[in-house]
């Protein structure tokens, strides 16, 4: 069988608030294994942001401040190959050189799906789908702009601190942005381009079509002259 992966990939600043909107309802990752070389991280290099069951009620302010919160950069981390930075051991190499080795990891991951799309562009994440697997949906996707993310009222200096915290996810969103507007515009011109080659195949056939029309009306033609001609004789 042929499996591909494909991804959403989301506004990481609308997507941090989501998450925090999500875990603020009482939602946790408890199931979630993060088995990474084959096993699970422990408490030390996985530290929790909470005690007790849940976090449920936790403000933005806590959400930003825990240090192992997994909601920072988190696009970059479930696409990349953890295994390549010593899964979640911080210290197998410094921090820079993690975060360059997760970032390029996550954009050639990224790079090599047969299909992504954003969020942000949902009628042009549909067309990229229809046209990369040859199925339609039955129905066009809706741009939501109204979502429990963009419902939360932040001031400038703390989307720059969510930016902040979420630098690596930032940058791949730029990239995956002009990844996937190239990947739309080369399926347009090439829908464009078999739209003119179909015109032009459906002219040559016509033109062809009216060759053999004016060639029987010729041949009708002649054979009417010369019987008319053989009665006189």
């Amino acid at each position: 069988r042929n499996f591909y992966y494909i991804t959403i990939l989301r506004d990481p600043v609308s997507r941090y608030l989501s998450e925090w909107r999500h875990v603020q309802r009482g939602a946790t990752w408890k199931a979630s294994l993060h088995v990474c070389d084959g096993r699970s991280p422990t408490t030390e290099e996985l530290p929790s942001c909470y005690t007790g069951d849940d976090w449920s009620g936790c403000s933005l302010q806590e959400f930003m401040d825990c240090p192992y919160n997994l909601a920072n950069n988190r696009q970059v981390r479930m696409l990349s190959d953890l295994s390549l930075v010593g899964c979640y051991n911080l210290s197998v190499m410094p921090e820079e050189q993690r975060n360059k080795v997760l970032l390029d990891s996550a954009k050639e991951n990224l790079k090599r799906m047969a299909f992504f799309g954003l969020t942000e562009f949902q009628r042009k994440t549909q067309y990229l789908f229809e046209k990369t697997f040859n199925m339609n949906f039955i129905s066009p996707f809706t741009q939501y702009n109204s979502t429990r993310a963009s419902s939360v009222e932040i001031d400038k200096q703390t989307q720059q601190r969510i930016e902040a915290l979420n630098f690596l996810d930032m940058e791949l969103y730029d990239y995956a942005k002009d990844l996937f507007l190239q990947r739309y515009q080369y399926m347009r011109q090439k829908e464009h381009q078999e739209a003119r080659r179909k015109r032009q195949e459906q002219r040559k056939i016509l033109r062809a079509k009216q060759a053999h029309l004016r060639e029987q009306s010729e041949n009708n033609s002649s054979s009417t002259d010369y019987i008319g001609n053989v009665e006189r004789w």
